[in-house]
């Protein structure tokens, strides 16, 4: 029950319909037992008014925390740091996105940065820095130097032989 984690799931909340649209599977998890969570979740729903859709796992052992590098030496000893992992659906970490303690994470960043990582398995390209859906995208670079010349005859918005662009 720590004002900024009362945030992030009310914000987490917000954004379930448009992850679920997505295909994610959101789940919290909280050092926390399952009557802390129970209570916790009752008081923002009777308090703020907001529904938690989304289980959250129970780690009071720390066995979860400590297995995907949650608690940080020097932050604190009994909490974990604010994380977000992105596993996809072969079981691969994808992404990790650390706050501190003391810092709410960014709702519109998760979503963003989910939609770039679909973007880039369905067409098998990159996205740039701030990509959001609908910009151009990077072309993988070439490998060989047949590829390089190739490239520049394929249309792309080329900067240079390593770097070209294309709209979906």
């Amino acid at each position: 029950m720590t004002p900024v984690c009362t945030t992030e799931f009310m914000a987490f909340a917000g954004i379930a319909d448009e992850l679920k649209e997505l295909n994610v599977q959101l789940v919290g998890l909280s050092i926390d037992s399952v009557h802390s969570h129970l209570a916790w979740v009752r008081n923002i729903k009777e308090k703020m008014g907001v529904e938690i859709p989304f289980p959250i796992i129970a780690d009071l052992d720390m066995k979860v925390a400590r297995r995907y590098g949650m608690i940080h030496p020097g932050q604190s000893s009994t909490s974990t740091i604010r994380t977000v992992f992105f596993i996809d659906d072969k079981g691969v970490m994808r992404a990790m996105l650390y706050y501190p303690i003391s810092n709410g994470r960014s709702m519109p960043e998760i979503l963003r940065l989910t939609k770039a990582l679909r973007t880039s398995d369905e067409h098998g390209v990159a996205t740039p820095a701030n990509w959001e859906p609908g910009e151009k995208v990077i072309v993988p670079a070439p490998r060989t130097p047949e590829e390089i010349e190739k490239r520049m005859q394929e249309g792309y918005e080329c900067k240079d032989w390593y770097l070209c662009f294309k709209k979906l």
